[in-house]
C-alpha cells in the first residue's frame, strides 16, 4: 500500500531563508509541524528543537548541539541521534519515529544507526517505517543515516534489500536502490560497487521497468554513478534491458542512466 499523503502538502514551503515566516520557524523549532523544503530544514535551530523534545536534557548536551551550529546538516543530524541515545537510550527510538516533526523522525534514523548490538536485518526492520515515511526528507535520512553500516557489508546489504524491490510501496523499492548507489549524495562512495557494479544486479534487475518515476530516477542515478567508473558495463546493461524490456519506463531509466556519457 502506498503511504498516505504527508501533511506537508497543506502549505507551500519557503525557498529562501528570508521567506520563512517567524511563526512557521518558531513552530518548526518546537517540533509542531513538518518542513516542506530543505531550506526550512536547514533553518531549524537544532538546540531549540532538542530542548523542546527533551526539556530535561543536560545543559552540556544542549551546549554541544549549539557548538555544532557551523557543522553540515548530516553531521548535526548524527550528533542529535547520538545525544538522544546517550540521554534516553534505545527507548527514544519509538518516540522519535512517530513524532509529528519530520526532523525528529530523521533523528530517529540516526539514533538507530548509533545503537549497538543490532544485526543488519534488525536495523533494516526498524528503519523500514522511516524508509516508508510520507515525508521525503525522512525517507532520505533513513538511508543516509544507515549508509555507512550498509556499505560496510554491501553484499549482505544487497541480499537483504533485494526483497524490498518486490514491495507494493515505491518508497521501499526506491530505498533499496538509493541506499546502495555506488556514489550517492551526501555520503561516502562504495568502492566495491564502483569497481564491480554487477554486484547490484539483484536490486537493479527487478526495478528495470518500475512504473513509478520516483523509483526510475533512483535506478537511473545508480547506473549514472556506475557509468563514471564502468561506462562500458552500463552501456551493455542498458542495451540488454532495452531489448528484453522495451517500454517507456525502461527507456526512461536507460536514457537518464547514460546522460553523462558521450556517444
Amino acid at each position: 500500500m502506498t503511504p498516505a499523503k504527508s501533511i506537508t502538502a497543506r502549505r507551500t514551503g519557503a525557498r529562501r531563508r528570508s521567506e520563512i515566516p517567524a511563526e512557521i520557524l518558531t513552530r518548526l523549532n518546537r517540533g509542531e509541524i513538518e518542513c516542506v523544503t530543505l531550506v526550512e530544514t536547514l533553518a531549524i535551530d537544532f538546540a531549540a528543537l532538542l530542548h523542546a523534545f527533551a526539556p530535561r536534557m543536560a545543559k552540556s548536551a544542549l551546549d554541544e548541539m549549539r557548538d555544532a551550529t557551523s557543522l553540515g546538516i548530516t553531521l548535526r543530524m548524527a550528533l542529535a541521534g547520538r545525544l538522544l541515545l546517550r540521554h534516553f537510550g534505545s527507548t527514544a527510538y519509538g518516540l522519535l519515529a512517530t513524532h509529528r516533526s519530520d526532523t525528529l523522525r530523521g533523528w530517529a534514523a540516526y539514533l538507530l544507526a548509533a545503537m549497538d548490538g543490532l544485526t543488519l536485518p534488525e536495523r533494516l526492520l526498524l528503519m523500514r517505517p522511516l524508509a516508508n515515511d510520507p515525508n521525503p526528507g525522512v525517507r532520505e535520512w533513513a538511508w543516509v543515516a544507515l549508509r555507512p553500516t550498509l556499505a560496510a557489508d554491501i553484499e549482505y546489504t544487497i541480499e537483504l534489500l533485494t526483497a524490498w524491490t518486490a514491495s507494493d510501496s515505491p518508497y521501499l523499492r526506491r530505498y533499496s536502490s538509493e541506499a546502495t548507489r555506488p556514489r550517492g549524495v551526501w555520503c561516502a562512495h562504495i568502492v566495491r560497487l564502483k569497481r564491480t557494479p554487477a554486484l547490484g544486479l539483484p536490486i537493479l534487475e527487478p526495478l528495470r521497468a518500475d512504473p513509478h518515476r520516483y523509483v526510475q530516477d533512483s535506478v537511473s542515478s545508480w547506473l549514472n554513478d556506475a557509468a563514471k567508473s564502468q561506462p562500458g558495463w552500463v552501456r551493455a546493461l542498458c542495451a540488454r534491458w532495452r531489448r528484453e524490456s522495451p517500454g517507456s519506463a525502461t527507456e526512461r531509466i536507460c536514457r537518464r542512466a547514460l546522460r553523462s556519457l558521450k556517444d
